[in-house]
């Protein structure tokens, strides 16, 4: 069974790549819709009417998602505080503990 193993850099490594797909996908969905320019006018009847719907839904679809991958980001950057405050506190309160432990109390005499 695989073992799941995320150091103190993965999720701020993976909102960093999300939030440039973000940027990416929005810029795609526009590309696409640039590069059928020129069949515009080539259509007459529910065609035209279908290839007029597919450009004014484009930038609604980008929108749509650069809002969702936005959203993700920002849920990313939440979990990422939660994970280094976590991490931070794991490693207070182990040198807290250890600062208050007795180790000459486990060590054992020779007779």
């Amino acid at each position: 069974m695989p073992k799941f193993d995320m150091d103190n850099q993965t999720l701020s490594q993976l909102r960093q790549r999300s939030s440039g797909s973000n940027e990416d996908l929005g810029g795609l969905v526009r590309q696409l819709v640039d590069s059928v320019a020129p069949l515009e006018g080539k259509f007459n009847g529910s065609g035209r009417a279908r290839f007029d719907e597919f450009k004014q839904r484009a930038d609604y679809v980008a929108d749509d998602i650069n809002r969702a991958l936005g959203s993700i980001v920002e849920g990313q950057g939440g979990m990422d505080v939660a994970f280094q405050t976590g991490d931070q506190e794991t490693a207070d309160n182990s040198q807290q503990a250890a600062s208050g432990a007795n180790f000459d109390a486990a060590k054992f005499m020779g007779r």
